[in-house]
This record gives structure tokens, sequence and C-alpha cells, in this order.
């Protein structure tokens, strides 16, 4: 499909720079199967669903990924940003810097911060090797357990380049870019969807008899990628590491046997659910890397709805919703939303969008 068909106008005041408070205070916009809106808040899901729902929510927690240093060993000693996106094994991550250029194979980055200790006061990491768009392998001086506290000491939280380009990432982000369900480590992008979640929701939930299931998906860096190419075809998805255990894909069946609805919340659980779905719905024990890439023509497997944020312009975040509700649904769903002032991305508003019939969202 063409990539164009998923462009859209977002004036700059729609992006959110800090979430809402109390998170369960944002707005929701709902988008019906059949296409009709309805202007509500996060408070007012449980409302929206039945007992005997369930409700699939990422427990992955967000690492300091984003650490600044310079290179160290030549004549100059340019300053080195880098993210990490994935780890290797217990001392090497695959990483975005930048400038790029300024970096070759062989090199060494010294990461720290003056009035920061960390074991030696810095963390060292040679360049294995560069890739495509900024990517590089980085073996790091410590190992294991020693890195990982390393990292926590001289990271920072890795806010999107549409927050992080407007401001500077501060205390407040550290709590604000975890979900109350963090747990496992290793995502370096938060499932923002499950950002508006609150005990006195969970709470409520648990009250109207919706189940509340976790699944694991450390999300990426390539979440915020935008998709370069015309086409669709040729966009490559970054594999994203997940979990589904065997008593979650039970108790997700048997809901379902019985009437129940599974409602993803975020794209990320999404995705995950959609991996580890049969042809014919059966949701499995999952674990191992995705890449699943949804377009519209899509026939969904596990999910019925999906609660999540308002997304980029051409990204492959909003094809998949444009997959799950329709491509015309989604994008009268996002001029209403601009139109009504609705707050965009990570630390936006929500959609709950209500899968409509696979013929009706397909698109020509």
């Amino acid at each position: 499909m063409r990539t164009d068909l998923f462009d859209f106008h977002l004036p700059p005041e729609n992006i959110a720079l800090r979430p809402a408070s109390p998170r369960d205070s944002a707005r929701m916009l709902v988008v019906q199967d059949d296409g009709v809106l309805r202007d509500r808040l996060i408070g007012d899901l449980p409302d929206w669903l039945e007992p005997g729902d369930q409700l699939v929510v990422n427990d992955t927690k967000v690492i300091a990924a984003q650490l600044s240093g310079r290179r160290i060993g030549r004549d100059t000693e340019p300053k080195i940003e880098a993210t990490l996106i994935k780890r290797l094994d217990g001392s090497r991550w695959q990483a975005l810097v930048r400038p790029a250029k300024k970096l070759a194979a062989g090199d060494t980055i010294r990461f720290g911060n003056e009035g920061k200790v960390c074991l030696l006061g810095h963390l060292d990491a040679s360049v294995e090797a560069k890739g495509a768009e900024g990517e590089v392998t980085l073996s790091f001086s410590f190992h294991g357990p020693a890195l990982d506290q390393a990292i926590a000491d001289l990271g920072r939280p890795p806010l999107p380049p549409y927050i992080a380009g407007k401001r500077a990432a501060d205390e407040r982000d550290a709590d604000d870019y975890q979900t109350m369900f963090a747990a496992k480590e290793g995502a370096v992008a938060a499932p923002t969807a499950g950002l508006h979640f609150t005990p006195a929701l969970e709470e409520r939930l648990r009250a109207r008899g919706i189940g509340l299931q976790r699944v694991t998906l450390h999300v990426g860096a390539g979440t915020f990628l935008p998709v370069k190419v015309e086409d669709t075809a040729g966009h490559r998805m970054h594999a994203e590491w997940g979990s589904l255990s065997a008593a979650t894909a039970a108790a997700l069946c048997e809901a379902r046997a019985q009437g129940g609805r599974i409602v993803a919340v975020g794209t990320t659980s999404l995705r995950l659910l959609e991996s580890a779905a049969a042809g014919d719905g059966t949701i499995a024990p999952f674990e191992g890397e995705t890449s699943i890439f949804i377009t519209p023509g899509y026939r969904f497997r596990a999910v019925d709805i999906l609660l999540t944020n308002f997304h980029l312009p051409r990204s492959t975040l909003f094809m998949l919703v444009s997959a799950f509700s329709g491509l015309d649904t989604m994008k009268a769903a996002y001029a209403h939303a601009i139109a009504e002032g609705y707050r965009f991305y990570s630390y936006g508003d929500a959609c709950l969008l209500f899968r409509r019939a696979e013929e009706e969202v397909r698109t020509p």
C-alpha cells in the first residue's frame, strides 16, 4: 500500500509534553464498530466493557536507555548520544547513535556524568560494528548486573524525539514514563496506553468483572521510526522480544469460549497477541521475537477491542489502527480529535477502538 495514504496534518500544539494528572483523567475517544465517535474519559472505560472481558496489559519496564558521552582516543572528542535498543548478550547492546558519522569500528565511547558516581565514575564502550541508519554494536567494559547498574546510574529515560525535541527529560519523566504495571526491564520506549491506568481504575474494572492479564513485549526504538519507503511492502520492522505465558494463554482462551472479549491495552499487547494466535483465534504460549507488521487487509485473530494513544502520521502504528477500524474511519477520528483538542502521542489522550468487520476495513 502507498505510505502517503496514512499521512495527515497534526498541529504542533496537539502534541502532549506532559501526561494528564491524575492519569485516568485523560480523554478517550470511543470509535464504535459502526464508525460513530463518542468523546469520553479514560475513567469511563469500565462502562464500555462487559463482565468477562479480559484486558491485556504489557508489563515491560523502560530502562534508562539514553546515554551521553564522547569519543575518546583520537585528537578530538566529539559528543555522542546513544539510545540502547536491543541487548545482544551480557556486555553488548545494539544502539542508535548520533552523530554516527563521527564513529568508526574500533572507536571507544566514554559515557559519564560529572557528579554522578558509577563504579569507576564512567562507562566505556567500544564500537564493535556499524550498520545502517545510525545503528552500531557497542561492547561495554562491564558485564551483567554491573553493566545494568551502570546504565541505570548514567542513563535517562529515552523520551520520544517529538517530546525530547521540545524539552529536556527531567526527574518527573522517570515516573511519568513508566506504567503502573512495569515489572520486567527491557523496553526502551513505554507501552503508552498503559500510562493511563491507576490503581483506582483497576479496582473499578475488577469490580465490574473484567479480568486483567499481563504479557511482556520489550518495546524497541523502532516504534519511533517513520516509514520512509513509498510503499509499505518495502518497510522493515524491527524485531522485539515478547513473552506470553501458558497460564495467560489458557485464561484468555477460556474467557473467549465463555463469550468474553479480548481488549488489548496498546499496540504492543495487540502485536504480541496476534503473533501468538493461530488461524482460528486460539492463543498459545509465546516466547521469542516478533516483527509482525499489520496494515489494512490483515485479518485479526485474537483482539476484539484496542485501547491506544494517538499516533504519528505515516507510522506503522497508524497503519495498525487503520487495519483495525478502517482507514477512512481512523482519518475521520483523528480529524475529530485534532479539531476537539485531543492531546497526541506518548503523553497524550487515548482512543478506544471496537474492531470492524473484516470486509469493512479493507482499503482498495
